[in-house]
């Protein structure tokens, strides 16, 4: 017994000395970009090609929503959708039984008032014939009867005026074409009743001029002072595979909206009436001769969720620069940011680079 008391004893103490001599094995890698290096690059600044490929949509040269300009129900409606039409041509009439009362009852007042001016006016030139002859009749009363004349004859202009506005009101009634175009919406139905009412109203017909067409095309913020306004545009249609078109930019919005883009406008002819309001197509947007480019390696733009950036190196540190794409390439893309051509950037960038990392 004594004897396996020491061997146990002996074991222990073996353990325990070499526990004490072991040092823990650290198995993780050095990752610091100090001990890696990396493929540097510089920025390039060349021109591009002389057009932007960028997407158009085709806009009606005019539309117009037609709604009531009175409270009426819709008596006859003379064309549907798809209806060519011509410019003053009758397109619907609406009824509305108490405006008919109310212009029967302004012409009666009207002439009452007009009967009782040609009263007062034959009164007035009596009494004047009278005046000639000395002392038969006061001058109080030829002024007072003058008076009465040219009141009662501004009351029947009023009343003429009351008269004209209400037939005015009862034309409005009568809906007409304001210019030559087709009709691509029908929201009413004879019986209807319709009222004035906001522009988010639903109209009772809607015209479009289809013989013209705006082709408008969104160009970025970073070209606009690129474009070249003089030069022909060249476009395709998606739906026309194959057959290009040409013609001039007709006209540019000269300011950005609120997705950092300028409308401009390419007027289109559609003599055969082929192209419809909102195909989509194809632009090729001349751009300016001369105007250079900062071109960086595809690989070398870093791209997150929130940010687009490339890693410039200056006195041997990374520098992280936020960048906006523009054309791209198969090689290169088009940069724009706070960079200078020639700028060393390292071109197999990667997000664990960090601004002030040292660079090799």
């Amino acid at each position: 017994m004594k004897t396996k008391l020491i061997i146990l004893a002996s074991a222990v103490s073996f353990l325990a000395a070499c526990s004490g001599n072991q040092k823990p094995v650290d198995l993780t890698e050095n990752k610091s970009s100090a001990n890696k290096k990396y493929e540097i690059g510089n920025i390039t600044e060349k021109a591009l090609s002389s057009y932007a490929r960028l997407p158009g949509k085709f806009k009606p040269f005019n539309e117009v929503n037609l709604f009531p300009k009175a409270n009426g129900f819709v008596k006859q409606i003379f064309v549907d959708r798809g209806s060519q039409v011509s410019k003053g041509q009758l397109l619907l009439t609406l009824e509305a039984p108490e405006m008919e009362s109310a212009l029967q009852a302004a012409n009666s007042r009207y002439l009452q008032a007009q009967e009782t001016a040609n009263a007062s006016k034959e009164k007035y030139n009596r009494l004047k014939q009278a005046a000639a002859e000395p002392g038969s009749v006061s001058p109080l009363d030829l002024d007072n009867a003058l008076s009465r004349m040219k009141s009662d004859l501004a009351i029947a202009n009023s009343e003429k005026s009351n008269m004209e506005s209400v037939r005015t009101m009862q034309g409005y009634l009568r809906i007409y074409a304001p210019f030559d175009g087709v009709i691509v919406q029908r929201n009413v139905s004879p019986g209807a009743l319709v009222a004035p009412g906001k522009a988010t109203d639903q109209p009772m017909l809607t015209l479009l001029d289809t013989r013209k067409l705006r082709l408008e095309v969104a160009i970025p913020e970073n070209y606009v002072d690129k474009v070249d306004l003089k030069q022909a545009v060249k476009f395709t249609f998606n739906a026309m595979a194959g057959v290009e078109h040409t013609a001039k930019i007709s006209r540019s919005a000269n300011a950005l909206t609120s997705m950092r883009s300028e409308a401009i406008e390419i007027d289109v002819l559609n003599k055969d009436g082929q192209l419809k309001p909102g195909m989509y197509g194809e632009a090729k947007i001349p751009m300016l001769s001369g105007a250079n480019s900062l071109l960086v390696p595809n690989t070398a733009i870093v791209r997150s969720t929130e940010r687009e950036y490339v890693i410039v190196v200056k006195d041997g540190k990374a520098k992280l620069v936020d960048v906006k794409e523009g054309l791209a390439g198969k090689e290169d893309t088009e940069v724009f940011g706070a960079l200078t051509a020639n700028d060393r950037i390292v071109l197999n960038a990667g997000d664990d680079i960090k601004d002030g990392d040292p660079i090799q």
